[in-house]
């Protein structure tokens, strides 16, 4: 199998590196043709997954995209992966909407839409249908450390699409005997699920940067995950999802694990720097800064409460300080435990 992967970023190049190993070949391309001349002389990504080298069947490509998928890394490609940032989705997609490979995303999150703007910002597959609807798409989401996969350490993801030929792409690409791929119609519900968890993370590094204790981390994780089912229901998700890698398993891995870029920012902003410091320290994007405010958006839109993602937002904007934005979860009336 020929797979494209566009983007070098962590993610992006960590499976490139484990579908080589399985004797695919492999296109990595970069957008940034200084960045792709050093990893083609290094052979590996000193920038973004130092350490880690490229085998021999991963190639490195730079170059314009063509929308009808005849750029050289694209031309001979049976799946196309798409490995860039949330932002940057939209317009790969509207460059690959002619494409007739099967194609999937890896970021996570909901679009970012500019202050004051008051269009909702969409899950992947709803950009898909804006501005590729006939392009056979989907995600590859789950709980899932970049370096990890690259150290060919077990991990388990899930391929997640309406069209059986993506998934079952998805599968024949990265399945082997590190990394288990498992594949779900939900699309909805695995997107949710993914862009949630980012933003339940930063709350769980603020409760760990102010050492509120393990027994307030297992409170927001778990009420974190009811406030996930709550949105996904709403927007049409199975609740079995959430139950599953893409729901609970992306929850923990994110909201505990020390290499979560999102559970970091919680916990910079409980030492007392500005949200533009903790974002510039990390040297990565960190999905839940930017999908945050949407998340609250589609929730209030549906009236659907979430509390944790509330006082989350009020905190990225400055409006309540980690102690504060604590207080207001404490603080509210007694109720049932429901979702």
């Amino acid at each position: 199998m020929h797979i494209a992967v566009l983007g070098a970023g962590a993610w992006g190049t960590a499976l490139a590196i484990s579908a080589a190993r399985q004797g695919h070949q492999v296109s990595l391309w970069a957008r940034d043709a200084a960045q792709a001349a050093d990893m083609q002389a290094q052979r590996q990504n000193s920038r973004y997954l130092p350490g880690h080298g490229f085998p021999p069947t991963l190639a490195v490509a730079h170059g314009a995209l063509s929308p009808d998928g005849s750029t050289s890394c694209l031309r001979s490609a049976s799946l196309t992966i798409v490995a860039t940032p949330m932002a940057g989705l939209r317009g790969m997609l509207e460059q690959l909407s002619e494409s007739q490979a099967p194609l999937a995303w890896l970021c996570k999150g909901f679009e970012a839409v500019p202050q004051g703007v008051q269009t909702p910002g969409l899950l992947g597959h709803e950009i898909r249908a804006q501005v590729a609807p006939r392009l056979c798409a989907g995600v590859l989401s789950g709980p899932s450390f970049a370096q990890e996969v690259a150290r060919g350490q077990p991990t388990a993801l899930v391929a997640a699409s309406e069209h059986a030929s993506v998934r079952e792409a998805l599968v024949g690409a990265f399945h082997c005997a590190t990394l288990r791929v498992y594949a779900n119609d939900d699309i909805v519900g695995v997107e949710v699920g993914g862009a949630v968890k980012n933003v339940l993370a930063i709350a769980t590094g603020l409760c760990d940067g102010l050492n509120l204790g393990l027994n307030a981390r297992a409170a927001l994780v778990t009420r974190g995950l009811a406030e996930m089912t709550r949105l996904g229901l709403a927007l049409g998700a199975r609740a079995e999802t959430f139950m599953g890698l893409s729901g609970l398993g992306d929850l923990v891995l994110t909201a505990t694990g020390d290499l979560s870029r999102n559970r970091r920012v919680g916990q910079l902003l409980a030492e007392g720097l500005s949200l533009q410091q903790a974002v510039d320290s990390l040297g990565h994007v960190a999905e839940g800064v930017y999908s945050a405010r949407t998340v609250v958006q589609r929730a209030r839109a549906l009236g659907i409460e979430m509390p944790i993602s509330e006082g989350v937002v009020a905190l990225l904007e400055g409006r309540l300080r980690p102690g504060q934005a604590v207080a207001a979860l404490m603080g509210r009336d007694p109720k049932e435990e429901t979702l």
